[in-house]
């Protein structure tokens, strides 16, 4: 009979091991769905991780990898701070899209003025957008106990429609002969997130992402505020000796993953998605969860799961257009990464042992 038993501690090993075999049970049982679906896995699967690297085409794709990263790794540094915690915010996707919103407005409402400083403003109310997005479900818990899983997730459908009536309404482009959406910031320079060197992929947001990287790395091993988050997500009863604010530290971890995902709603209008529009979001804050738990929590992690995920969505596409793969396929290709990680993740904490069925 197989029998988990508790470890006295976390294995380190497995701690490093348990993304590795995550995705190495993705890539088989990802596999055998694609078979199901009558294609090659091998081929698939080839498609997906090799392609967008070394193809003869993989001199566009590169680029992709930063533009599709980006973004992942900005809201996924601010949702580790609060998983670290204990503070599960699982509405990023709506915080990315207010932030989206508000960034955009305040570079529309400056149209056609040409200045320096719209761009920095627009991303000051980007991260705006998103920080008072995700203090609704902070503020709920503090004063009122509420659970934020539950209040940022239902947020993310109030945001989706109000990202629908600012593309019919608010923020339509007058000109745009009645078709939804705003203006087309990448025809408005001052407001335009523009590649930093040509042909890269490399713009602000991928700066921002390494910034934020080497920012939650200093937070979290450099700084009290740091070791208030790690000791409350592991020893609860430890912080509150220990002299925690509990409400403070929820509002901090919220509000700072919500300004992340803000900021990265802002990069993304501005720059490759180019305008809002009711179809904008494209599952980033979802996304980012996978990412953060793929990384281990850790921003080193992050940044390399970033890049692995970036590295199955420019495959996704290319699989899905050179062999006819369902974007659901795809999707839940994706999705089985996390599906494993938390499964193997059990062996951090307990080991498998084969006892003897006992004997009535």
């Amino acid at each position: 009979m197989i029998k988990l038993e508790k470890r006295p501690q976390p294995s380190q090993a497995w701690t490093y091991l348990t993304p590795l075999l995550a995705v190495v049970l993705t890539m088989v049982v990802g596999g055998a769905l694609f078979a199901w679906l009558g294609k090659d896995p091998l081929v698939a699967i080839k498609t997906i991780f090799w392609e967008p690297l070394f193809s003869e085409f993989a001199f566009y794709y590169r680029p992709q990898l930063l533009v599709k990263g980006a973004p992942l790794v900005l809201i996924a540094i601010g949702l580790s701070l609060g998983f670290r915690a204990g503070i599960w915010n699982i509405g990023a996707e709506g915080q990315y899209i207010m932030g989206a919103i508000v960034g955009a407005g305040v570079g529309l409402a400056f149209y056609p003025m040409e200045a320096f400083y719209i761009f920095p403003l627009m991303v000051i109310a980007g991260a705006f957008g998103g920080w008072i997005w995700a203090m609704i479900p902070a503020f709920l818990k503090v004063r009122f106990g509420t659970n934020e899983i539950l209040v940022s997730l239902m947020l993310v459908y109030v945001a989706e429609q109000l990202l629908a009536s600012m593309s019919l309404g608010l923020l339509r482009n007058p000109e745009g002969m009645g078709f939804p959406g705003s203006r087309n910031l990448r025809d408005y320079a001052s407001a335009h997130n523009a590649e930093l060197i040509t042909g890269t992929g490399m713009h602000w947001g991928v700066v921002a992402a390494l910034i934020a990287v080497i920012f939650a790395y200093v937070l979290l091993n450099r700084h009290m505020l740091g070791f208030h988050i790690r000791l409350t997500g592991e020893a609860p009863r430890a912080a509150k000796f220990a002299g925690v604010n509990p409400s403070r530290l929820i509002l901090i971890c919220l509000g700072t993953s919500g300004a992340l995902a803000g900021v990265a709603g802002l990069f993304e209008v501005s720059g490759p998605a180019g305008q809002v529009s009711i179809d904008f979001n494209v599952g980033y804050g979802f996304t980012a969860i996978i990412v953060a738990f793929l990384g281990r929590l850790h921003p080193v992690g992050i940044l390399l799961a970033g890049a692995l995920m970036a590295l199955t969505y420019i495959g996704g596409e290319i699989a899905q257009s050179k062999l006819g793969l369902p974007a659901a396929a795809i999707q839940l290709f994706q999705g089985m990464l996390l599906f494993f990680l938390l499964t193997v993740d059990v062996l951090t904490n307990f080991r498998i042992r084969l006892a003897k069925r006992e004997v009535a």
